[in-house]
């Protein structure tokens, strides 16, 4: 078996950017499991389902064989066999990942697949029931949040560092309403497990709460 880090918590609280960072850190291998739900829906769509058939989405997600490595330091995400890494951040897939990922038969198959993964390497997955669900056996599990008005403005100046125009009370409305999808939806939904830390990042720096975990798995060790 090798040494997991779950990392859960609610849209924008920096997940994605923290696990990369340990990952590098502690020299892991990172497993965006957002990217293997979109190369989930590519598989889908290039199979001609869409998101309303759900009875399809069932039968077709059993046959995909999606994993992650590294090559040179990037993160490549393999669809049997094939690098989808330039296919899956297209709005499309994005909006079919969000349909699919609360297929049942979806979930299980890709669980499967990242406990797989964490078998065999040491890695950093995150995700919204990591913990709780994916790896509830994991070396060291964080609970990763801020409040909601500081990850509303992390993610408004992200997209206007990127030339886009966007308003800060609609993006704090969508992440309050994301949350509260998340936190009550029937399969796997998003909460804390009993045994993880509950990391508030609402007034640390990015280095603070990469050192708060590795220090958590220094002490765990």
């Amino acid at each position: 078996m090798g040494y997991s880090i779950a990392i859960d918590g609610p849209a924008g609280a920096g997940k994605s950017t923290i696990a990369k960072k340990v990952a590098e850190k502690k020299r892991f291998i990172y497993i965006d499991t957002g990217a293997m739900y979109r190369a989930m829906a590519l598989y889908l769509l290039q199979n001609g389902i869409r998101p309303e058939e759900h009875e399809r989405i069932s039968a077709k997600c059993k046959e995909a064989d999606i994993t992650i490595k590294h090559v040179n330091g990037e993160q490549v995400v393999l669809l049997n066999g094939e690098n989808v890494n330039a296919l899956i951040r297209t709005e499309e897939v994005g909006n079919m990942a969000s349909a699919s990922s609360i297929n049942k038969d979806v979930r299980e198959k890709l669980v499967e697949l990242q406990r797989r993964l964490a078998a065999s390497t040491d890695v950093v997955m995150d995700g919204r029931d990591i913990g709780t669900c994916v790896l509830p056996q994991a070396d060291v599990k964080i609970y990763l949040t801020a409040d909601s008005s500081v990850r509303a403005k992390r993610r408004f100046d992200e997209l206007t560092a990127k030339g886009e125009v966007c308003d800060l009370a609609k993006i704090e409305k969508d992440i309050v309403e994301r949350d509260e999808r998340d936190m009550n939806r029937e399969i796997s939904p998003l909460r804390q497990a009993q045994d993880a830390v509950l990391v508030d990042s609402s007034h640390m720096t990015l280095e603070e709460v990469t050192r708060t975990i590795l220090d958590l798995c220094d002490r765990k060790r």
